[in-house]
């Protein structure tokens, strides 16, 4: 690989040398620079392992240190001598402040471990962890060899009713009605061998089915007591820190099982390693962040925007249409961030990173990328386990075969903790830094929904730049689930270039999503190859963060009910007269405007303007005003008070003069109540 020091030095703003055997023979260069105290960046990931040790055995190393990997990312490959650029960016983000520490969520494990399955299968799993957990079982029959003489560990029967929970906290609940007490089941057999239907078998249960109430099995139990055919069923309730699940039909079905929750097969004995590790007290991030201020998920007990719910692979978000917000259960969430991506109004964020993290990330990438030489970069986002792994595999692959390219020189690889968690606001920030392109490389490991969620953001993002004029092919979903798949994606990862900017911005990402979106098309606008563009761009309806609202005048009372339920404050009222307006740029197309409006005269209308009205308020409807036939304030709508008058014409409650109150403003109402001299007045009841 023909690095160039001065180059990727004057990119980096800071003198660089070039090192070829820093791992073993210049090992002393590496020891000097972590006494120095300054953070210290080795660009190479293959002896991090031999240098973490080599820090701590060096006295005075005072340094941060960080890896990067540019090897098989960026030399090994058939581009390697146009790659200084890419690896220039590269080491720019390794020099980046890691990201800032959030609250975290704890986890405390005893090692109670509850095995569900037939009885032979789950003492075979026991005798593998009973060494370091302790062992309960949950008996689904005798299996083909049935228990153990020797019990060794205690046995619950009965029917599941419910399992829920996570790591440290899992609740089984079952229903006990079997005639056998296993807590007193001696295992003495004679039982079975009294049996002349053969209804008990080697789980020591008696089936129902089978048994025709010969009782000659509670004859010879009489000293164990354990049989009694007299017992109710019990429902009852046990705690568990650590499930494994034997069953083909498994408790959880997710595609994000709960922590400390495991399927198992009985071949992977990757499995029960993890189970083994599992005692003792664990933490991880609080993923995310929420704000019911911003949330669109309901109003007035109507629900309208659902698609963190339907997104959630871990069903960690439910509803809570009473308070008029989602729940996110912490120790259920994976941090995938699928939530926040397809959040329209950012009630819902990414913690860690923070937004504001990942986009600095994404535009040191692409800045320093620029001002080393690079040109038409295209950003490929993977996920930093299996996707670092195959990119790697790829590189490895490229060195060895002169037919495979490698990652090309002008394609940045971003490793993400899941590629779920960047959206539309990201990715269009990224095309206003200067990318061509955005790819996300998906290996397998995602959940369906979450490919569905990255198209439709996807289809979104490219219907504006369209519409913009700008040309190509700008986002794009690699898929790949080993080295050979990827490979076989390098006419992909050679595609032309699409078109970007020609100035790239210079805005920062903000903590607000809505505002990071409005920042990256004011500058993709600003930057448009188009000379005539259209007045508003059409976008597809799934998914889609921007639009407008159409309205049917003529249905449209005015009551006002839409700007009562819009959580982002694109509807609003008009204090002095009798008015509708609507700004688009803040309506987040949530829809619960039209699940509230009585007279369905509102629809979504999917768009993006790209006129200046966009940002301002523009009225949608207006009417004449109603006034008090009293005192002649104007108090309603006509359309309003006429449609109510119509409806009550034939109410025997609204005659005569209780229907004329109708047409006054709520002052005179009560005025015309309280002095009419034909009212029954409570001092007059006797």
């Amino acid at each position: 690989m023909p690095l160039q020091p001065r180059l990727l030095g004057a990119a980096l703003h800071e003198d660089l040398t070039l090192h070829s055997t820093l791992c073993r023979r210049e090992a002393g260069a590496f020891q000097k620079a972590i006494q120095s105290g300054d953070d210290v960046v080795v660009a190479c990931t293959q002896e991090s392992r031999l240098f973490s040790e080599l820090a701590q055995q060096t006295e005075g190393a005072r340094s941060v240190i960080r890896f990067v990997n540019i090897r098989e990312t960026g030399g090994w490959s058939k581009d390697a001598a146009q790659a200084s650029p890419k690896i220039a960016a590269l080491l720019a983000i390794a020099h980046l402040p890691d990201a800032e520490p959030v609250p975290t969520v704890t986890y405390k494990s005893a090692g109670r471990l509850l095995i569900i399955g037939e009885l032979d299968a789950a003492e075979r799993a026991a005798e593998l962890v009973s060494d370091a957990l302790d062992v309960t079982l949950f008996s689904l029959g005798a299996g083909q060899g049935g228990g153990q003489q020797e019990r060794r560990y205690p046995v619950l029967a009965g029917q599941i009713s419910q399992l829920t929970g996570w790591l440290g906290a899992f609740e089984l609940n079952w229903t006990r009605s079997n005639p056998i007490d296993l807590d007193l089941c001696t295992r003495c057999n004679a039982c079975l061998s009294a049996c002349p239907e053969g209804a008990i078998g080697f789980d020591y249960q008696i089936n129902s089915g089978l048994c025709n109430n010969h009782r000659a099995c509670v004859k010879v139990c009489g000293i164990a007591g354990a049989i009694d055919f007299s017992c109710e069923p019990v429902g009852l309730s046990e705690k568990f820190d650590l499930v494994l699940d034997l069953r083909p039909t498994p408790a959880f079905i997710q595609h994000a099982l709960p922590q400390g929750y495991f399927r198992w097969d009985g071949q992977d004995s990757r499995t029960l390693l993890q189970l083994r590790a599992l005692v003792g007290e664990f933490e991880k991030p609080k993923f995310f962040n929420y704000r019911q201020k911003l949330c669109a998920h309901s109003r007035n007990e109507k629900v309208g925007c659902n698609a963190c719910i339907d997104v959630c692979s871990a069903l960690a978000i439910s509803s809570e249409k009473s308070r008029q917000q989602i729940k996110v259960n912490p120790n259920l969430c994976v941090g995938c961030g699928a939530c926040t991506t397809v959040c329209p109004t950012g009630a819902i964020s990414y913690a860690y990173p923070r937004p504001a993290e990942q986009g600095g990330k994404i535009k040191t990438l692409l800045t320093t990328y620029a001002k080393a030489g690079g040109r038409q970069a295209a950003l490929l986002l993977h996920s930093q386990e299996a996707g670092t792994r195959l990119l790697g595999e790829l590189g490895r692959m490229a060195r060895l075969n002169p037919a495979i390219r490698g990652v090309p020189a002008r394609v940045i690889p971003m490793a993400l903790w899941h590629t779920a968690s960047t959206g539309l606001e990201l990715w269009l920030s990224a095309l206003a830094f200067g990318a061509s392109q955005v790819w996300l490389l998906m290996t397998g490991e995602e959940a369906p929904q979450y490919r569905q969620a990255v198209r439709e953001q996807m289809d979104v993002a490219q219907a504006i730049l369209a519409g913009l004029g700008y040309q190509g092919e700008h986002f794009r979903i690699l898929d790949a689930t080993d080295a050979r798949d990827l490979a076989g994606l390098d006419a992909g990862l050679q595609a032309a270039p699409a078109q970007g900017v020609a100035q790239p911005a210079g805005f920062a990402v903000q903590a607000d999503k809505r505002a990071t979106l409005e920042l990256a098309l004011d500058h993709l606008m600003a930057q448009s190859p188009s000379q005539a563009r259209p007045q508003a761009i059409p976008l597809p309806a799934a998914g889609s963060p921007l639009g407008a609202l159409a309205i049917n005048k003529d249905a449209c009372t005015l009551c006002l009910s839409c700007v009562n339920a819009c959580p982002a404050s694109a509807l609003q009222d008009n204090p002095d007269r009798p008015q509708l307006k609507f700004i688009e740029k803040n309506c987040v197309q949530c829809g619960l405007c039209v699940k509230t409006c009585p007279e369905n005269a509102l629809a979504l209308l999917p768009r993006f303007t790209l006129t200046p009205q966009r940002k301002e308020a523009v009225v949608l409807n207006e009417m004449q005003p109603y006034a008090c036939i009293r005192c002649s304030r104007p108090f309603g709508t006509l359309k309003a008070i006429e449609s109510m008058l119509g409806k009550l014409a034939g109410h025997a409650m609204f005659q005569g003069a209780a229907a004329d109150r109708l047409k006054m403003c709520g002052d005179c109402r009560v005025i015309d109540l309280y002095s009419a001299d034909n009212e029954v007045k409570i001092s007059d009841i006797r």
